[in-house]
C-alpha cells in the first residue's frame, strides 16, 4: 500500500475536469490530436507505475 493511496483526490483534478469537459467544440482533427496526447500520457503514467513495482519488489528483495 502506497502512502499517497490515503491522501483525498485534489479537488481540481485534471483527469476528472477532462472526462466533464464538452466535446463538442472540437473538429475531428482536434479530437485525434486530443486522442493521441491521452495514450502518450496513459503511456507515461504505465511506465511509471512499472517502475514504481519494479522498485518495491527491489526492496522487498533486498530485506528479505
Amino acid at each position: 500500500m502506497d502512502a499517497d493511496e490515503n491522501l483525498p483526490r485534489r479537488k481540481d483534478d485534471l483527469v476528472a475536469q477532462l472526462g466533464r469537459q464538452d466535446l463538442d467544440p472540437y473538429s475531428v482533427e482536434e479530437l485525434e490530436e486530443r486522442i493521441q496526447l491521452l495514450e502518450a500520457e496513459i503511456e507515461r503514467s504505465r511506465i511509471k507505475m512499472q517502475r514504481a513495482v519494479n522498485h518495491r519488489a527491489s526492496a522487498d528483495a533486498l530485506f528479505k
